[in-house]
């Protein structure tokens, strides 16, 4: 993952609870199916739920080296794949197979190693191409303001310059909104989205908008550098603790409800590029600017602005992001299939066999897979 693969306990909870869950399990069935068909209303996009796969909590290390069994894994290189320069930084990014095109976009603190175990076996059929969000896995860790919005031109110039082609999106935690608003950036081109225990958060209707009285002399020259130092203090502690190969192991334990992937390999994955010297200025960047103009944005005004099919691949086991989001989502957006897993926050590591058959079937049977095959 990247600079910034950690977050507090009563932060992750905050992110994460944006509507009440009430726990779904399905007694007999790995996944289940319900279709519809199409609707929208409008707003912004949030990010309460954004993290994904390497925040922060205590552990021991005794990790799995082997990969899933029966499953081909995307080999781990320490040098990376491939990289594409976009706004004079470095984006890295994996391509296999040939066919349709399919972007794969990693949550919070992950990158394009995250999606090991779908990336082989989506590129038996499909163009599958893995992309690093900047400040994330072996993209460059630019000192830059971040926001959705950054992302979003990131994969909508990456689908212009480098796919060149109708293209499904398929995103985990931040990545699912990050396909969600590239999605209504780039309609003619992506064709169809996926999403896997998604982040985000419906808009308050009875919420009145912030005012913004003019900031005084005590709080421009005083309070607001006081105010950052602290944050600084307190952050850089919390990253130094946060890339600490323990840690990331406990909280990927704590989000896997089968940990038999928590290996060495994903670890890595997470740790190396924390080790980038601009890696503690992304956190701050992030964990300041960011998160707290995460409500500028919401699920129902992006939703009420795309067409294409929408697929939810949801972890009902997810203790961050639960099945009532999927609900509510579906329920919103009904041009939508909802699959329940019984997984955690990234079913897409925790169960791949479940998530690429589930994904394979949905590309050949709704509109996405006619669509990929215009050209």
């Amino acid at each position: 993952m990247s600079s910034s693969c950690a977050v507090s306990t009563s932060v992750r909870t905050q992110l994460f609870s944006s509507v009440p869950e009430n726990r779904f399990i399905a007694p007999t069935r790995p996944f289940q199916y319900h279709r519809s068909k199409c609707v929208m209303s409008r707003r912004g996009f949030a990010f309460r739920g954004v993290a994904a796969a390497g925040l922060s909590v205590v552990g021991s290390s005794s990790l799995a080296t082997e990969p899933a069994q029966g499953i081909e894994r995307l080999p781990f290189k320490p040098e990376g794949y491939n990289f594409w320069t976009w706004r004079g930084h470095k984006i890295h990014y994996v391509v296999q197979g040939e066919g349709p095109a399919v972007l794969l976009i990693h949550g919070f603190g992950a990158s394009s190693f995250h999606w090991r175990y779908n990336i082989p076996e989506l590129a038996k059929k499909y163009k599958v191409y893995a992309i690093d969000l900047l400040g994330f896995g072996w993209s460059e860790k630019a000192l830059v303001e971040y926001d959705a919005m950054i992302w979003k031109d990131q994969v909508v110039d990456f689908l212009k310059e480098i796919v060149k082609e109708p293209t499904v999106l398929v995103g985990n935690s931040l990545g699912g909104f990050t396909a969600l608003v590239a999605a209504v950036g780039l309609p003619e081109q992506v064709v169809g989205v996926a999403l896997l225990n998604s982040a985000g958060q419906f808009g308050n209707a009875n919420s009145e908008p912030e005012k913004s009285d003019e900031e005084t002399v005590l709080q421009k020259f005083i309070i607001k550098p006081l105010k950052e130092v602290f944050q600084r203090v307190v952050l850089g502690f919390l990253f130094w603790q946060a890339k600490q190969p323990a840690r990331i192991e406990s909280v990927l334990k704590s989000v896997y409800k089968n940990t038999s992937n928590v290996d060495d390999y994903l670890v890595e994955s997470i740790t190396m590029p924390a080790a980038d010297p601009n890696a503690g200025e992304v956190y701050y960047r992030l964990m300041t600017r960011f998160m707290s103009n995460q409500t500028k944005y919401t699920l129902d005004s992006i939703l009420s602005k795309m067409s294409c099919p929408l697929l939810l691949l949801w972890g009902d086991l997810d203790p961050w992001v639960g099945p009532a989001k999927a609900n509510r989502i579906k329920e919103f957006y009904p041009n939508s299939t909802l699959v329940n897993l019984q997984a955690g926050h990234c079913p897409h590591d925790e169960v791949p066999e479940l998530v690429n058959k589930a994904l394979l079937e949905w590309l050949s049977t709704s509109t996405a897979e006619a669509s990929l095959q215009t050209v």
